[in-house]
């Protein structure tokens, strides 16, 4: 996902997650696996008070179907539910949500659920199998390049893209792929995945109501119809504007800058106890600290570690919590074909830049060797960091940590500056336009420290740091304008794969939004990407880092330790109950789940 991105799945989180890799229940063999019913309860206490979030992020989205932003995913999540949800604080056991069992056939490539009975949509809808297969349809034929369909994709029809991309897709394909046997929701897949039910856990999959979206204009789920909807964009559509789900709160209201949420009468499962829920856009940092202070907010986004402990920590009505650990992986992208409005001059004449800037290895190696992380680890993240090798986290299979970072290294940087180009850049200079997430207070440390260093190399050279609204770095990075950008993944399923698919194949998330591809990084994915050998993939992973490494694809920023904060009346919140993978919410939980004193 992505920063938000998990992007999702383009995500820039602002949360400390925490992943490890997942058992993603059994495969190959032909087994049955189910689950046993969660019993459903209710409380009669009525839900009272009302949970404050403020964070700096604008709110892309409503429509699960493409939500893949972490600022739209903490909503979605409690609007929305899933089949299936993580259990607790485990990062490796699933529990049903909206179904109640499952059984696993057909050497693992077919899954049947058994659905919960009596449960309402937002709208007084019944829940019923036809809205779950209704769901992950019009994900499949949607899936636009701004969602996570693309790994539901992969698994229920053997390709990540939609039908306009991928002649293979057709509409048998995908009818087969997912239908109702009665109630009972039944999938096909083409080949075994073992982290598919894992990957139905993932919010992007929230079960919607498809009678009230058919009526308000979205899809109507026909054959007749389908190839209308394919990759049609749904952050805008009606379903986003006025949804409805099954979860625990619904929307009351959005604007620019509130969301509004109320807990939901009819609810299924035990109600929750608070009664509204505001998130808001606050895009000060020193606004939002002061309203957590005086505790009219009780999330917030604090701007990182050194903001936490210099200004937060110890103060009355505060409770940290350290040490969550973090398995997102973060980097400064460098566009190697840039589309758009970043290029100044379009030239390499000190006043812009040409769109192919990039491709030069020894423009990327000179910026690589120019980020000083070390100062970044000690200043930003108060020693609690990490150096990285690969866009991987260093707690997932697959990371090797005997393969040396990349060092800090001005003269190093100074010498590729000076071969990059045939010598123009060095005697000519250059104006780069590099964005981050506007109100990120280490995302724009990040840059600035960039700034400094790359401009102390050469008078001629300049780089200009602009705040932008994630909405609009989301939209310019899927059109391939901007030039620089933070980018960031928590995953959506614990598998290494969907880290380096994601960041260097070139037909995975990233690597096409920055022109990146490497014949011989992407014949090892593919590889890695086919078989079950943990031995033969972990020795690919190393090679792909390897040569990630030489070609200098990212700015690999360091991995770090979990950390967030939260008021001392809101109960529900501890390290103890605290998920990642449900990440997009501040308190690592469902927002039903918390109650305020």
């Amino acid at each position: 996902m992505t920063f938000s991105p998990k992007f999702g799945a383009l995500a820039l989180t602002t949360l400390a997650l925490t992943l490890a890799a997942c058992d993603n229940k059994k495969s190959g063999t032909t087994t049955t696996e189910t689950t046993t019913t969660t019993t459903t309860t209710t409380t009669s206490a009525e839900p009272t008070g009302t949970l404050v979030i403020q964070e700096s992020a604008d709110v892309p989205t409503l429509d699960p179907g493409t939500t893949y932003d972490t600022a739209s995913g903490q909503v979605v999540e409690n609007l929305y539910e899933t089949l299936l949800t993580y259990k607790g604080n485990s990062l490796t056991e699933l529990e049903p949500l909206l179904a109640t069992e499952w059984a696993e056939e057909n050497d693992g490539k077919t899954y049947k659920f058994t659905l919960r009975e009596g449960v309402k949509f937002h709208t007084g809808n019944d829940f019923k199998c036809a809205d779950a297969e209704y769901t992950v349809r019009r994900n499949l034929v949607t899936n636009t390049s701004d969602s996570g369909n693309w790994f539901l994709s992969e698994s229920l029809l053997g390709t990540a893209s939609n039908a306009n991309d991928d002649q293979s897709v057709t509409w048998q394909k995908i009818s087969d792929a997912v239908k109702c046997d009665g109630e009972t929701l039944v999938f096909n897949l083409p080949k075994a995945d073992p982290a598919f039910l894992s990957k139905l856990a993932y919010i992007g999959q929230g079960i919607v109501d498809s009678a009230h979206a058919k009526e308000i204009g979205e899809w109507d789920g026909t054959e007749a119809t389908w190839k209308e909807a394919v990759g049609k964009d749904l952050t805008g559509s009606a379903l986003a504007k006025e949804p409805s789900g099954t979860g625990a709160y619904k929307l009351l209201r959005k604007d620019a800058s509130t969301v509004a949420a109320v807990a939901f009468d009819d609810y299924w499962g035990e109600k929750a106890k608070i009664k509204n829920v505001l998130v808001q856009k606050v895009p000060e940092q020193a606004a939002r600290i002061q309203a957590f202070l005086k505790g009219d907010a009780d999330f917030i986004e604090t701007g990182g570690r050194s903001i936490i402990e210099s200004q937060l920590q110890g103060q009355p009505g505060v409770v940290v919590l350290d040490d969550l650990g973090d398995t997102t992986a973060t980097g400064l992208s460098m566009n190697q074909n840039i589309k758009g409005g970043q290029l100044g001059s379009g030239k390499l004449d000190g006043k812009g830049i040409p769109a192919n800037f990039f491709s030069d290895v020894d423009v990327r190696r000179g910026f690589v060797a120019a980020f000083d992380v070390p100062t970044y680890i000690k200043e930003v993240q108060l020693g609690k960091g990490t150096e990285r090798n690969f866009l991987l986290p260093d707690s997932f299979p697959g990371y090797d940590a005997s393969i040396e970072p990349n060092k800090f290294d001005l003269d190093a940087a100074k010498t590729y500056f000076q071969n990059a180009w045939g010598g123009q850049l060095w005697q000519n200079g250059f104006t780069l336009n590099a964005s981050y997430r506007a109100g990120s207070r280490g995302m724009q440390t990040a840059m600035e420290m960039l700034k400094k260093n790359i401009e102390g190399l050469n008078p001629k050279f300049k780089v200009n740091i602009l705040p932008k609204e994630w909405s609009e770095i989301i939209k310019a990075s899927g059109q391939g304008s901007e030039a620089m950008v933070v980018t960031s993944w928590a995953p959506d399923y614990a598998d290494p794969d969907n880290f380096v698919n994601t960041f260097y194949s070139s037909e995975g998330y990233y690597a096409p939004r920055i022109n990146a591809k490497d014949e011989q990084i992407d014949a090892w994915i593919k590889e890695a990407r086919s078989i079950t050998d943990t031995t033969r993939r972990n020795e690919l992973y190393k090679q792909i880092a390897e040569r990630a490494k030489d070609q200098a694809l990212y700015i690999l920023m360091p991995g770090g330790r979990g950390v967030t904060v939260h008021r001392d009346n809101l109960q529900g919140v501890s390290a103890e109950t605290y998920n990642p993978m449900l990440g997009f919410s501040f308190g690592g939980t469902y927002w039903k789940n918390l109650s305020k004193s």
